[in-house]
C-alpha cells in the first residue's frame, strides 16, 4: 500500500449511510450522513457490528480505518431521534448494552484502527474514535461528551474508562462534567491525537501510517493489542446497570431528548425517575 492508495468501488451499507472501500488489506469506514453531522443511527450501528465480525475473520485484513464525510465532523454522538424509543431506565440500559456491544467490538479487531478526525467528534463519535488503536486529527477536530448539558443521560462505565484511558482522567472530568469541548491541540499534547496535521495532508498521513503497518508483524501487533486489552481494569456490570436506569428513566433525559428535538434548552431539575424505572436508585 501507498500513502496514496488506489481504491476499489464504493459499497454502501446502511441505506446508504455508512460508505466502505478496501485496498491491499486495508478498508475505509466512512460515516455518511453529512447532513446531520454524520450521527449514529441504529443502521449504522448495526453495520458496524456486521464490519466487526467480518475483520475478525479475516486475516488478510490488516487496517481499518474511521473517518467522517463532508470534513465537518467525524460523528456528532447518536441521531438523537433514536433516544424517542427510549422510555424507560430498562430501556436506557438496553441501548447502552447495544452499544457497548459494538464499541468493544471495534477495540477488540485484530486489525490495526485509526480514526481520522475532522470537526465535531463528539459522543458516540468520541466513543469509536477512543475505541480506535490511533487517532489523527485536522485543527478543526473538537473532542467531548457534553451530555451533562443536552440530554442528561449517562454513559456506559467502559466508555468513560476507555476515555480516561485516551485522553487522560483530568481532560476527561473536563469533558463530561464541565461539559467542555477540547481541540486538536489539547488532545495531541496528551497523547490523545498521534498528530494534527492541515486538512490536505491527512489522507497522506492516515495511510502512510496504514503503510507501514503492512511491513510489520501481524502477530506482534495482535498480541500487543490483546495485552492492551486485557490490562484494562473491569467493572460492576451489575452496579453500572443500576445507574445507567436511573439516569435514563428519570425526567430529565425525558426532558433532554424532547428539547434537543424542539431545539430549545432543556430545563433539568435533578428529580426521582418517574419513568418507569425500577432502579434501586429511585427510593433516594
Amino acid at each position: 500500500m501507498s500513502a496514496t492508495p488506489v481504491w476499489g468501488p464504493v459499497s454502501e451499507r446502511a441505506g446508504g449511510q455508512l460508505h466502505l472501500r478496501s485496498q491491499l488489506g486495508a478498508i475505509e469506514v466512512t460515516f455518511n450522513r453529512p447532513e446531520k453531522h454524520n450521527a449514529f443511527t441504529t443502521a449504522m450501528y448495526a453495520e458496524l457490528e456486521r464490519i466487526c465480525e467480518l475483520a475478525a475473520t479475516t486475516p488478510a485484513l490488516r487496517v481499518v480505518v474511521f473517518r467522517g464525510a463532508g470534513g465537518r465532523a467525524f460523528a456528532a454522538g447518536n441521531d438523537i431521534s433514536s433516544f424517542t424509543d427510549v422510555s424507560s431506565g430498562a430501556d436506557g440500559v438496553a441501548y447502552e448494552s447495544r452499544i457497548r456491544g459494538v464499541l468493544d467490538g471495534i477495540a477488540g479487531m485484530p486489525q490495526l484502527t485509526i480514526a481520522a478526525v475532522e470537526g465535531h467528534c463528539v459522543g458516540g463519535g468520541l466513543a469509536v474514535a477512543n475505541a480506535c488503536d490511533l487517532r489523527i486529527a485536522t485543527p478543526t477536530a473538537r473532542f467531548g461528551f457534553p451530555i451533562a448539558r443536552t440530554l442528561g443521560n449517562a454513559l456506559s462505565a467502559p466508555i468513560v474508562l476507555r476515555c480516561a484511558e485516551v485522553f487522560g482522567d483530568p481532560l476527561t472530568r473536563e469533558m463530561l462534567l464541565a461539559s467542555r469541548m477540547v481541540d486538536g491541540r489539547r488532545a495531541a499534547a496528551v497523547g490523545a491525537v498521534m498528530e494534527v496535521v492541515a486538512p490536505e495532508r491527512l489522507e497522506a498521513e492516515v495511510w502512510g501510517v496504514a503503510a507501514g503497518v503492512l511491513h510489520a508483524a501481524p502477530l506482534t501487533i495482535r498480541t500487543t493489542k490483546e495485552q492492551l486489552r486485557d490490562g484494562r481494569v473491569g467493572y460492576d456490570a451489575e452496579a453500572d446497570d443500576a445507574r445507567l436506569e436511573h439516569a435514563y428513566g428519570s425526567d430529565d433525559f425525558g426532558e433532554g431528548v424532547a428539547a434537543f428535538l424542539a431545539k430549545r434548552q432543556p430545563a433539568f431539575r435533578g428529580e426521582a425517575p418517574q419513568r418507569h424505572t425500577t432502579s434501586p436508585y429511585a427510593a433516594e
